[in-house]
């Protein structure tokens, strides 16, 4: 998940996590579930995003997610930062890139996939750019160039690594091409001034930069990879075996929401999710909703797949991440309680 603006409190949560949270603490899952009454939580907290409006948000206004409500207790500094305040029980959902819920779930997280939430498809896509006069036409022509990104060992260096490798590098070589953090925000002029020779762009700052022109792709992850969704929501287990019904009225109005994305208008989509922006009062900026094209999530009512951590799996073994062969795609994820797309 795309780092989300700001914050607008800062909590004892938030100091916690960013402090770092031992592996041990995470295993605990301390997710608020049903206190032993055998009632099913029905207000759900979470972490929003600023300017923007989360798939389960959408769900609420649709009337997707019945007798359930969400609570919402501030905003996302990042997605590997969102997972783990769901699985040390200060949220009760987190949304992250799989990679992140990949190596979370190796510390020994106690957490569970229930559906994707984002990805990439021919209208929403990771773009590596360079300038319009750039020498660099192949993958060859990386090496020993600068390419920025919004973190490291995340996302955009993956899809980076998978290029490269798939085109004949050796790790020597890939090794030589050198990934450095550029915050989004600063990435089209950091190109365009030649302190970096790639520049990845997404959404909002992909479509502003085209615009200005000077620019074209050298790749986009959408080609690379096809329709593929790279992000999930993720919960506790003890919250998912004491919640049942919640999750399953959870992940099944989620997945309404996706596919009523799909078939709605795309204006429609962009009224209907700055109404609801507008609507909570927080003092937003609603100017970059008009920019949304899609969810870019793969499956029918983002069910998820084996090849959409398999990938991930793979990915943090080779770098030594995670150890190989200590996970598998069926460790990390469930369709169970998702009630759209089955069959």
């Amino acid at each position: 998940m795309p780092a989300a603006l700001g914050s607008t409190r800062t909590s004892r949560r938030q100091f916690l996590t960013l402090l770092g949270i031992s592996a041990a603490a995470v295993s605990c899952g301390t997710a608020t579930a049903s206190g032993g009454s055998g009632k099913q939580v029905t207000s759900l907290k979470y972490q929003g995003a600023v300017g923007s409006v989360l798939l389960p948000e959408l769900a609420a206004d649709l009337g997707y997610l019945g007798g359930l409500t969400l609570d919402w207790v501030g905003n996302t500094i990042s997605g590997p930062q969102d997972i783990q305040s769901a699985a040390t029980g200060q949220t009760h959902f987190g949304g992250a890139f799989n990679g992140a819920i990949v190596k979370l779930a190796a510390s020994k997280a106690q957490i569970q996939s229930v559906i994707s939430y984002y990805g990439s498809d021919k209208d929403t896509y990771l773009g590596y750019y360079v300038l319009e006069d750039s020498p660099i036409r192949s993958p060859r022509d990386l090496i020993g160039k600068k390419v920025g990104m919004n973190t490291l060992g995340a996302h955009a260096q993956a899809l980076l690594d998978i290029y490269l490798e798939r085109n004949g590098l050796s790790k020597a070589e890939a090794a030589k091409v050198e990934s450095l953090v550029v915050p989004p925000v600063n990435t089209e002029q950091a190109l365009r001034q030649k302190q970096i020779e790639v520049g990845v762009l997404s959404g909002v700052l992909r479509d502003k930069a085209l615009a200005t022109g000077g620019i074209r792709p050298l790749f986009k992850d959408f080609e690379l990879l096809g329709a593929f969704s790279a992000g999930s929501y993720v919960m506790t287990r003890r919250f998912i075996k004491e919640n049942p019904d919640t999750v399953r009225t959870f992940t099944t109005g989620v997945a309404k929401a996706i596919e009523w994305s799909r078939t709605t208008p795309r204006e429609e989509v962009i009224a209907r999710m700055t109404e609801i922006v507008k609507k909570r009062g927080r003092n937003e900026d609603t100017s970059t909703l008009r920019y949304w094209r899609s969810f870019g999530v793969a499956e029918t009512g983002g069910r998820i797949a084996d090849k959409e951590f398999q990938l991930w799996i793979d990915w943090l073994g080779e770098r030594g991440e995670i150890k190989k062969g200590q996970l598998k795609p069926a460790d990390l994820y469930t369709n169970e309680f998702n009630g759209q797309g089955k069959g």
